[in-house]
């Protein structure tokens, strides 16, 4: 007899959690590709970012989200939309929890949140190479008494160590489906969002305090050139004081970040780039509308990366 063909599966699979839970990390290690930024500061993740799992057993659509917060601008409240949104529309949350910090006020709000959502739902124990495995089980015993996950997972997205079965968790929890994009994509999002975006990251490691959450960053120009690309871009700052601190002494250190970031760049898109920044100050970008929408525009687009 003929062998069956496997059941093909599809769906979208939203990463929800506090700050630096973890999310961007585990969706890299579960593409085996690092499509988002990460940094050890909270609020890395300010948009919805899609990445593409695709094989032989279909589909999977990762949906990483920016962690849940108190919002104190409109950024901010525009980043948890963006969460709650996700929740609602995922075939599957995941609701991803650093198991090496203490349970408290803001994880029993992400429980109530969580428990809104009408998809199944999983517990991802995140982080889980720091903990020892008998300090695991009263955080997996707190959780259970929720009463609201199908299956808990732990993993250590940074090692990798749990990712494999929770692939197959989630493959075996996927609805029935066709895939929805090409085999090809790695994400949706366009290619002036992942330049921004690697620009960014180098600011975050290479700054501190409020200026990594003061800064932004946009694309003034884009230019293709042949196999290259020629791209303008400006770093938003809100006081005299971070521009200083930005562009460094004798511009050296938006030297280091305009470096840094093409040598990722070039490996990420895969072509050479000719990057040129500039910081511009603009006095409470976050929360002005209009600049917020430029960077939305920015996170859009119906193309992918590779």
């Amino acid at each position: 007899m003929p062998e069956e063909s496997p059941v093909s599966r599809a769906g979208s699979i939203a990463l929800i959690g506090r700050p630096n839970a973890g999310k961007s990390t585990l969706m890299n290690q579960l593409l085996d590709e690092k499509l988002a930024i990460v940094s050890d500061k909270p609020q890395t993740t300010r948009h919805r970012l899609i990445g593409l799992l695709t094989n032989e057993r279909g589909q999977m659509v990762f949906l990483d989200t920016p962690g849940v917060h108190r919002p104190l601008h409109h950024l901010n409240r525009q980043m948890v939309r963006y969460a709650v949104e996700a929740l609602n529309q995922a075939d599957l949350v995941c609701l991803l929890v650093d198991a090496s910090s203490r349970f408290g006020r803001g994880d029993a709000y992400m429980l109530d949140l969580i428990a809104k959502a009408e998809a199944p739902k999983l517990l991802v124990l995140n982080k889980v190479d720091r903990v020892k495995k008998p300090d695991l089980l009263p955080l997996i015993a707190r959780y259970s008494e929720a009463a609201i996950f199908d299956e808990i997972v732990p993993v250590s997205a940074l090692t990798g160590d749990g990712c494999d079965e929770l692939l197959e968790v989630l493959w075996q929890r996927l609805p029935v489906g066709q895939p929805t994009y090409d085999s090809e994509l790695l994400t949706t999002q366009p290619e002036r969002y992942h330049v921004a975006e690697r620009i960014r990251e180098q600011i975050l490691r290479q700054t501190r305090d409020e200026l990594p959450f003061a800064t932004a960053v946009i694309i003034d120009s884009w230019q293709e050139e042949g196999d290259s690309l020629v791209v303008f871009a400006s770093i938003l700052v809100e006081t005299p004081g971070q521009k200083k601190i930005l562009i460094g002494k004798g511009g050296g250190r938006i030297r280091e970040i305009g470096t840094r970031a093409r040598h990722e760049l070039k490996n990420f898109l895969g072509r050479d780039l000719h990057l040129e920044l500039h910081v511009r100050q603009e006095a409470r970008w976050r929360e002005n509308l209009k600049v917020l929408a430029q960077l939305e525009r920015d996170v859009e687009g119906d193309f992918g990366v590779r």
